[in-house]
């Protein structure tokens, strides 16, 4: 079996980073946060960052793929566009791509989430409360895992997402 890509999507502050990166540290696998690489991007190059923080995740992801090595890819993946390269990055590898969507079903928890976290990406500035609810983020229309973070621990919410990964068909 190939190893698969998983695609964690969700607003910032909904926890998506802490499951992605337990979910990466348990099974030994890449970890691509889109947040990382575009403040890369910034850094390094001093451009504007739009979709480019993207391709190259997309690149780095289908060249671990590739060798055999599951990759956990961490972004907001706000609209169709994105959600269907990162599919064609796992069909081009002949991966299985697993979608996972991250909420947090209590805006007064998810507000509280946004306005009190520190950057973990050094020169990594967070949006406001009031960007993250002006940003752009689609409705899903294809399958995928949900964990709603919300009033939860973060073990909770890590156990569910691993027993509904484990319940995926083979």
């Amino acid at each position: 079996m190939k190893a698969p890509l998983y695609v964690f999507s969700g607003l910032p502050g909904t926890g998506k980073t802490v499951l992605s990166q337990r979910l990466a540290s348990r099974l030994k696998a890449v970890h691509l946060r889109i947040d990382t690489v575009e403040q890369a991007l910034r850094d390094l190059c001093g451009i504007v960052v739009e979709g480019e923080g993207y391709g190259l995740a997309y690149r780095v992801a289908a060249d671990n793929l590739r060798l055999g090595v599951s990759v956990v890819a961490d972004s907001c993946n706000p609209i169709e566009l994105t959600r269907t390269e990162w599919e064609t990055v796992a069909r081009d590898t002949q991966a299985r791509c697993v979608n996972i969507e991250v909420i947090c079903s209590d805006p007064l928890e998810h507000r509280r989430r946004v306005e009190s976290r520190k950057p973990s990406v050094p020169g990594l500035v967070l949006p406001t409360w009031e960007a993250v609810l002006r940003r752009e983020y689609r409705p899903w229309t294809r399958e995928r895992i949900v964990i709603d973070t919300a009033r939860r621990m973060e073990n909770e919410c890590f156990e569910e997402l691993f027993s509904k990964l484990n319940s995926l068909p083979a």
